[in-house]
């Protein structure tokens, strides 16, 4: 059971990343994220010590849960297309739940800001792991399953690709209209469709 510091801390993580999905990085303020914890300010810095600190912490929080979450879904049950399509579900719930935005907003910030990149890299890099991580598996079985890929796609070459898309797609999904949103949505329903070509390839020959 957590105690009251604990508590504390919780709920200025909580105020700091209700902030930063709804006002973004440059309109963030102390003050105003412990009027919404209900803390005095000088708290924050206590625990935090500046605001950098803080809104890495925000990010190493959610990150802990949602990667957490993602390689317990690419190590469980399930084929290739039945994962993509998961992993498609948790990224409307990202969105939904502000943690996109937040990413994105830190993202930016870092471009200008020297200090907030070192830290904030480390963090989006865990992510590419994560992919790549489930990429090798997914390319080991088909090989076990006698589907060999040409030689210049590797799992490394898959994992960026797919990574880089996701990352762009986020942005552009942040800021763009309709006619992005469609074109995102088809060019993941392809994706499902190889990997369910895929996964057939490898029922015919388990």
């Amino acid at each position: 059971m957590k105690d009251d510091l604990a508590l504390t801390k919780d709920r200025i993580l909580e105020a700091a990343f209700q902030r930063l999905a709804r006002k973004g990085y440059a309109r963030l303020s102390v003050r105003e994220i412990a009027r919404d914890a209900g803390v005095n300010h000088a708290l924050i810095n206590y625990h935090f010590r500046s605001k950098d600190q803080l809104v890495i912490a925000v990010l190493d929080e959610a990150n802990r849960r949602l990667l957490e979450r993602q390689a317990r879904m690419y190590a469980g049950p399930g084929n290739f297309a039945s994962k993509w399509a998961e992993a498609r579900r948790f990224y409307k719930s990202d969105l939904a739940s502000g943690f996109v935005r937040m990413q994105a907003e830190l993202w930016a910030a870092s471009l200008s800001n020297p200090g907030l990149r070192e830290k904030f890299l480390p963090r989006l890099v865990a992510w590419r792991k994560v992919v790549l991580g489930a990429v090798r598996d997914a390319v080991a079985t088909l090989e076990s399953n006698g589907v060999v890929l040409p030689p210049p796609f590797t799992a490394g070459v898959i994992a960026t690709w797919i990574s880089e898309f996701w990352l762009g797609m986020e942005f552009v999904d942040l800021v763009g209209g309709r006619a992005e949103h469609r074109e995102h949505r088809a060019a993941l329903d392809a994706m499902e469709r190889l990997l369910e070509w895929l996964d057939e390839r490898v029922q015919e020959t388990a």
